[in-house]
């Protein structure tokens, strides 16, 4: 009985490869977005299952299209897509479990370069043209690549710290937020590729931003204990050192740090979305947009118009969904995209 069993599952096996190839590669859709300011939604998918997907959305017409690296290049983004960043004329989506950083044409999405080689990337932060950096999320190091032959060409020790996160350069000298289970932010001298200073701030760090007044703002969720203390931390960039912290309640989630196109006000998640001004002494007491028991996962807002994007992971299994704001909190518009999206980048049309 084994052995008959066996014999027909090698059958089926057979005639499942046998269908595939029948089917041939699929048929690839060209994509012209060049004439179009858009906003690229990095969907996360599960992780183990290979679901991350990207999207993009016409912010003239409304239209979303879904799934379109798949689309244009007949192979799928991989698994976990974690960040995307737009530099000259290329984007660049790191995609995390699979280990790998696409290079793609950010007008058609078609892939232009992969840069491999990385354990488990994170972000990618442009020192030049011909000089990068990619955080890990489990390597004590942070990779020095060369994005004009898509090689890595070094790597900077970063010693205890073995999960680096987001990036933020400031003249010369670029901060790193130390992620899991860690409470520091590392500045590296992007000349000599060291590191020059660690500064404590609070646990669990992810996000960095940049503010108009010459400071450097991190957010910190407090780890995962039902008593730890988020907190949004305000660094001197000049002198590299804190200025003031902001407490959150025990028990909130707060994430996804970002700032207006001119860096004078703040948003982060935290059950709804928030905004505080750089200049202000004290944290809100309400948010701007309230979740409406919705699960906020992602956050943006576009440097140009100043209105805020939100997604919506809803389940972590079906279709996420974003909320298009003015910049008062007033709804849009919504679309639906990939699995949990995470991620957003803009590109304008010239």
């Amino acid at each position: 009985m084994i052995v008959r069993l066996r014999h027909r599952l090698l059958a089926v096996a057979a005639l499942l490869l046998s269908g595939c190839i029948d089917y041939g590669a699929p048929e690839l859709e060209r994509f012209d977005t060049s004439a179009s300011s858009v906003v690229c939604v990095l969907c996360e998918g599960n992780f183990m299952y290979g679901n991350a997907s990207l999207a993009y959305y016409d912010t003239t017409t409304g239209e979303c299209r879904n799934n379109v690296f798949f689309r244009a290049n007949g192979a799928k983004l991989g698994d976990v897509a974690q960040s995307m960043t737009l530099y000259g004329d290329t984007a660049y989506v790191v995609v995390n479990n699979s280990g790998v950083v696409y290079a793609l044409n950010p007008d058609t999405f078609e892939v232009r370069g992969i840069i491999r080689g990385l354990v488990s990337p994170r972000y990618i932060c442009f020192v030049s043209a011909d000089k990068a950096y990619i955080t890990d999320l489990y390597a004590a190091k942070i990779a020095i690549v060369n994005p004009q032959t898509s090689g890595i060409v070094g790597y900077i020790d970063t010693g205890r710290h073995i999960s680096t996160e987001q990036m933020v350069q400031w003249g010369q000298y670029l901060f790193v937020t130390c992620w899991s289970y860690d409470d520091t932010v590392i500045v590296i001298d992007t000349q000599t590729d060291e590191i020059v200073r660690e500064i404590r701030v609070g646990k669990q760090p992810d996000s960095i931003v940049a503010d108009c007044n010459g400071k450097v703002w991190t957010l910190s969720n407090g780890g995962s204990a039902a008593d730890a203390q988020p907190v949004l931390c305000r660094i001197d960039a000049a002198t590299q050192s804190v200025e003031r912290m902001f407490y959150l309640p025990c028990g909130s989630a707060p994430s996804r740090l970002c700032t207006d196109a001119e860096g004078q006000t703040l948003y982060y998640l935290n059950d709804g979305v928030w905004a505080v001004s750089v200049d202000a002494d004290e944290l809100p007491e309400s948010p701007i947009i309230e979740s409406r028991g919705t699960i906020y996962y992602g956050l943006a807002v576009d440097a140009r118009s100043g209105e805020i994007y939100v997604a919506d992971a809803v389940d972590y299994v079906q279709a996420g969904t974003v909320y298009r704001y003015s910049r008062e909190g007033r709804l849009t518009d919504s679309f639906r995209t990939g699995v949990i999206p995470s991620a957003f980048c803009f590109k304008y049309a010239e």
